[in-house]
């Protein structure tokens, strides 16, 4: 009886130990600003493109940081309409509008001849409710614009840079 309560006990100060170090290793390693802040886009339309950003558990991007852009510039972008943030006092830079979880923004594209390709730029930048904020980050995807009258294509993801190869 003796050997089982050792061994119960000694699996409960393993399991606890385990809990303990991934928490603080989640607090000591952050993700990536590409992990942190997903970046994707697709069509809607020849005219329309869907810029959506996944935003991580924990981390939060600022409404006054985030720009569009396209390529060809040719193209042109008029001004997205941004959804309101969430207000936070934030120790680095006061009162803002942040986002957190999913943020859809919708891109108007002005001069685009249907079927061509564009690169969709978005620059942000995020912080961690851990207290580590990124620089600006930039972000692309090439988006295939559908032809008139044909349906929204599947969503692009930015390109992952690999830190370690």
């Amino acid at each position: 009886m003796r050997t089982r309560c050792r061994g119960l006990f000694l699996h409960a100060l393993v399991v606890t130990v385990f809990t303990l170090t991934a928490s603080a290793s989640a607090q000591v390693n952050p993700l990536a600003p590409e992990k942190a802040f997903r970046f994707s886009a697709r069509a809607l339309d020849p005219h329309t493109v869907e810029a959506r950003f996944s935003i991580a558990d924990g981390y939060y991007l600022y409404r006054d940081k985030l720009h569009f852009a396209v390529e060809p510039a040719a193209s042109g972008l008029t001004v997205p309409s941004l959804p309101n943030g969430k207000v936070k006092e934030d120790q680095f830079f006061g009162r803002v509008e942040t986002y957190r979880g999913n943020l859809i923004v919708t891109l108007q594209l002005q001069a685009t001849p249907p079927g061509q390709k564009v690169v969709v730029q978005a620059e942000s930048q995020g912080c961690a409710d851990l207290g580590i904020c990124y620089p600006p980050n930039i972000q692309r995807v090439t988006v295939a614009l559908p032809a008139a009258g044909s349906a929204p294509t599947p969503l692009d993801e930015a390109p992952k840079k690999q830190w370690f190869k």
